[in-house]
């Protein structure tokens, strides 16, 4: 069922429930579409309108009802009791999805912190007619008992998850400590969900990530180390899809995996060309990411799927002069060179090539160097002494100004100006 309000249903919106509904392991039937000014308190839809989705039901012998709107516990039990089949929101539905897809420890802990934090809501509300039960010395039933048992139950096992959420979040933070104490800059995966981002991702790194042709294909994080032209190496993250209306209880949940977007010196936007709303789904990604604290961070659109499209593999540079297009195909191939020197452009704008001269008491610097991948070459002077060739950033640059037994010897054109 799909309800417009204040507006009819969009088809896409009825498209793309679809195939979440798919994704899930249905067998969709058939949809009813409703139009209203208002929610109604009851059943969301009107008397009428609710009446003929339990006729539909009957007719069509489904035993499932799902509802593209988020339902409130009251509004979902009403339409039970009428319809006398088991009814699912667009919350419930995508976090059985998330309960399907997650593979890793933590995926699990994190999708089944969201199925408590909404099902606890959902308790609370749904043993109201047992309220009448409290109040004075005598009038304290068995219901009251059992609610707060529940209440208790799940409480104790929402402490028990964020805990072990909280210690491995802790863990992937010293990950990332580490990655900052060698300033290896990390791009991370960004898109809406079917976009291609673990294709894109697979492709890029020589890796295998699971990639299925449906919603929400693959949850838990995956870092590798890539390799890109005038840069060395860099970490590429792929993160969780998103999605239209993504619950919130969900994006709570999924924190540590977002974080790695929050984190990123890069955000590479998957965008499929082939959407014929893909500004809207652009809009929709870059809403969850400024929701994330991740909004201000540099961002390269890249158009995927431009085998689908029939565009052309090229990059485009944004006012600065510095990568924000580049359009591919990561299935076929198309246009990855030019996506990995667009990457390279944009992880690093800032970045020069130079010569510098180490001292012998530099020698700590010039390991650090090495550790960076920021050599190009090396040679050993008579007295021990090192000339190299470096790519850094300016900020580096200037941290190594002011050392012993560091010396600028001639600073070459930018990588930017290279790179185009």
């Amino acid at each position: 069922m799909a309800v417009g309000i204040g507006h009819p249903v969009d088809p896409s919106d009825t498209a793309e429930f679809a195939a979440l509904a798919a994704s899930a392991g249905t067998v969709v039937v058939g949809s009813v579409l409703a139009s209203r000014p208002r929610p109604d308190p009851k059943y969301f839809v009107g008397t009428g309108k609710a009446e003929e989705i339990r006729a539909f039901a009957e007719v069509n012998r489904a035993d499932l009802i799902l509802v593209d709107r988020t339902l409130t516990p009251s509004q979902e039990r009403n339409l039970e009791k009428l319809t006398g089949r088991r009814v699912l929101d667009r919350n419930g539905l995508i976090l059985d999805i998330f309960a399907q897809r997650a593979m890793s420890f933590e995926g699990k802990l994190q999708v089944e912190l969201a199925q408590l934090s909404h099902l606890a809501t959902r308790l609370v509300r749904g043993w109201t007619h047992l309220e009448r039960q409290k109040g004075g010395i005598g009038l304290r039933g068995p219901g009251e008992t059992q609610l707060e048992t529940d209440r208790r139950l799940i409480a104790k096992r929402i402490r028990t998850l964020r805990a072990r959420l909280e210690k491995l979040d802790r863990q992937r933070d010293t990950g990332r400590h580490v990655r900052r104490e060698v300033p290896v800059p990390t791009v991370a995966l960004v898109g809406y969900t079917n976009a291609g981002k673990s294709t894109l991702f697979n492709a890029l790194t020589g890796s295998s990530s699971y990639v299925a042709d449906q919603l929400f294909a693959t949850l838990d994080p995956t870092v590798r180390r890539v390799e890109l032209s005038g840069v060395g190496e860099v970490v590429l993250a792929d993160t969780v899809g998103f999605v239209r209306a993504l619950p919130h209880e969900l994006v709570a949940a999924f924190r540590s995996t977002l974080q790695e977007a929050r984190d990123a010196d890069l955000l590479l936007h998957v965008v499929d060309a082939s959407d014929p709303l893909r500004d809207e789904r652009i809009e929709q990604v870059r809403e969850v990411l400024r929701g994330i604290g991740a909004g201000d961070i540099r961002e390269l659109l890249v158009f995927n799927k431009i085998d689908l499209s029939g565009d052309q593999p090229r990059t485009i540079l944004g006012a600065d002069g510095i990568a924000s297009q580049a359009w591919a195909a990561a299935a076929s191939g198309a246009g990855l060179d030019l996506l990995r020197e667009a990457m390279a452009h944009a992880v690093r704008p800032n970045q020069v090539r130079l010569k510098l001269h180490l001292q012998l008491q530099a020698a700590a610097v010039r390991s650090d160097l090495y550790k960076r991948n920021a050599v190009r070459s090396e040679r050993q002077c008579d007295d021990g002494s090192w000339d190299l060739e470096v790519e850094l950033d300016l900020t580096e640059i200037a941290k190594l100004s002011g050392v012993k037994g560091v010396n600028v010897v001639q600073t070459a054109p930018s990588h930017e100006q290279r790179v185009a």
